[in-house]
């Protein structure tokens, strides 16, 4: 399976997870972002930068994992709350960090915040099956100036 992940190039190295707290998990919970398409990548940076920080220099890391990795899948009509709510963060960040405690899976599956039935995948680096996921491409990747506006 590719996901897509948009970063500053002086990350895009490698795969590597900041450890700062985000949706699905609290601060020095280790988790990596990846989107279904780059489009959705795209989005998700837009709704977390600033117009000054979508001038920094990005690239756009194709990533895979084979097909029969585990992946824990979560629906929207699984949580008990609207997970758009940002008063709910707490809650979806106590879903990801048990993911990520009890090594369910390599890969969980959300319902993104921003496109409803589109879907983010987060990669567990600590998991024991991490080494399956590898890069297959870098590209630099330049926000458009409409969207910089």
């Amino acid at each position: 399976m590719l996901v897509f992940r948009i970063t500053l190039a002086q990350y895009a190295d490698s795969l590597q997870a900041s450890g700062r707290a985000a949706r699905w998990n609290s601060n020095d919970v280790k988790v990596i972002y990846t989107s279904s398409s780059q489009s959705l990548a795209c989005l998700e940076n837009v709704v977390h930068r600033n117009q000054l920080g979508l001038n920094a220099n990005f690239k756009v890391l194709t990533i895979e994992f084979p097909e029969e990795v585990s992946i824990f899948k979560i629906n929207s009509e699984d949580l008990p709350i609207d997970r758009k709510d940002f008063k709910n963060i707490p809650i979806t960040q106590q879903i990801g960090n048990l993911w990520i405690k009890e090594m369910k899976s390599l890969v969980l599956q959300v319902p993104s915040s921003i496109i409803t039935h589109e879907y983010n995948y987060l990669i567990n680096p600590a998991h024991p099956h991490f080494n399956q996921v590898k890069i297959k491409s870098r590209e630099p990747f330049v926000f458009d100036e409409r969207i910089k506006r």
